[in-house]
């Protein structure tokens, strides 16, 4: 394709990389491809973020030489797959050699290698779209391999495998979690055979690590539109087998206040307008998880309707099963339990007007988060009445104008008595213990409640009233 060059041009950083590649490659008699994903996005006109280079021959060794040229100090080899990594600061470099993997049942890592040519290599590959070659050698560069059609898939929007999807999706199962994410990150369509294969195999994703399962919902909560591909993943049956408490939500009715009746499917709104309002992905694994509680705390009010009274409380504690289970960092565990704990708090004072105290309440209990909550809860907003969006938006404004003036009035974002414990142990004549916390908690409540000033002086003055009561 005669534009390849043209297209290669607009990322210098990455095109002085192909080309020193290209060139030493054939100083050493040495056939060498950039492959995969860097050709599928420059077709696409996307930015690539790294360098995927397939040799014929040992991919360290060229690794270690193409470094040095580049002058980086060390590359990281994985010697198993004649694969290495070179950590060069302008654009991410990997070099492999070309080769074919045949797998164990039982295991999603190959247990053979077996080194091949240009197109053995391309075939393996999990879809045609990511299966297409350039050729680097300064006679050929700019060539495009493309064997199994992955431009025309790309133009027709579809992903499909190379070989038999059976075959991919079983020797390596985590493909068919890729397949939501690329369907979600394109917006594409998954091709039938393929979609009914995963379907086949879905048991099959056991074998995968727990962590590479994260990894990839991650991915695709991080898409433009995360619906795509958790929808994927609920009607395929892969959802029940990675996130259970998600899968429980699906037909699930609720009340008609909120436009979806279905929980699982007015969550994917709520993911949906996250993504649209933030690129953090820790805020859109919230939306996912904020009302993952509904489904056991459904109840039947016989006015009301459904109700799901303390599903926030009690979704927090089901979070602690489902972080260990998938193996969450513990910052992202706390987070997800934090908004889940307080998504309804700016809901309800947004409904019921808000006082200084509240959103003082409020404040403290989200902490460094509370743009984050606020974020999440205008997510959470699925009616599609526009009086009743404008309504809640105007009534979010509201609360952040005075979350704002409050803020800037008293710092409250790291809230916590101007007393400490070590000077009320030395005015009550106390030693640690009980009482003390006891007693920072009533400056603490005073202060939240308006009583008095955020200061030093007023909590020390409070704190002479109110400590006979305590100490007697």
């Amino acid at each position: 394709m005669s534009n390849i060059k043209e297209l290669i041009s607009q990322y210098p950083d990455a095109e002085y990389v192909l080309k020193r590649a290209g060139k030493i490659a054939s100083e050493n008699n040495k056939q060498i491809y950039v492959v995969g994903g860097f050709v599928r996005d420059l077709f696409i006109q996307k930015k690539p973020v790294e360098i995927d280079l397939m040799i014929i021959g040992d991919g360290i060794e060229f690794a270690e030489i193409l470094a040095k040229d580049l002058e980086v100090k060390k590359v990281v080899p994985f010697k198993q797959f004649s694969t290495a990594k070179i950590p060069y600061k302008k654009i991410f470099i990997e070099v492999a050699a070309a080769r074919l993997e045949k797998y164990d049942s039982k295991s999603r890592k190959p247990k053979e290698v077996i080194y091949t040519d240009l197109k053995g290599d391309l075939i393996r590959r999990d879809f045609t779209i990511n299966s297409m070659a350039v050729d680097l050698l300064p006679e050929n560069y700019g060539d495009l391999y493309d064997p199994y059609s992955g431009i025309s898939d790309l133009q027709s929007k579809r992903i499909i495998t190379p070989l038999n999807p059976d075959d991919t999706f079983s020797e390596d199962p985590l493909r068919m979690l890729r397949a939501a994410y690329f369907a979600s990150k394109f917006e594409f369509e998954i091709d039938k055979k393929c979609y009914d294969s995963i379907i086949r195999q879905k048991k099959r994703i056991s074998i995968v690590s727990q962590e590479r399962i994260t990894i990839e919902l991650c991915k695709i909560l991080s898409s433009p539109i995360p619906s795509i591909g958790l929808i994927i993943l609920q009607d395929t049956g892969l959802m029940k087998l990675i996130f259970p408490e998600i899968d429980e939500m699906y037909g699930i009715d609720q009340t008609p206040e909120w436009h979806h009746k279905d929980i699982f499917f007015h969550t994917m709104q709520v993911v949906d307008n996250a993504a649209k309002l933030t690129q953090k992905m820790e805020i859109r694994f919230a939306a996912l998880v904020h009302d993952i509680a509904k489904p056991v705390t459904r109840r039947v009010d016989k006015k009301k309707g459904y109700t799901f009274h303390g599903h926030d409380a009690v979704g927090e504690k089901i979070l602690n099963k489902v972080i260990k289970r998938m193996k969450l960092s513990n910052n992202l565990g706390e987070f997800l339990k934090k908004m889940t704990l307080l998504h309804l708090r700016p809901i309800a004072l947004a409904k019921k007007g808000v006082t200084d105290s509240a959103v003082r309440r409020l404040m403290v209990a989200a902490g460094d988060d509370i743009d984050d909550l606020m974020i999440l809860c205008r997510a959470d907003i699925t009616t599609k009445n526009p009086n009743k969006v404008n309504k809640y938006m105007k009534n979010f404004e509201r609360v952040d104008s005075l979350m704002k003036d409050v803020k800037e009035r008293d710092l409250f974002s790291q809230f916590q008595s101007p007393i400490r414990g070590t000077e009320i142990m030395e005015i009550c004549n106390l030693k640690e213990g009980k009482k003390i916390g006891e007693l920072k908690k009533e400056i603490e409540e005073a202060i939240l409640d308006g009583k008095i000033d955020n200061n030093h002086d007023d909590a020390l003055s409070y704190l002479y009233q109110i400590k006979d009561k305590f100490i007697s």
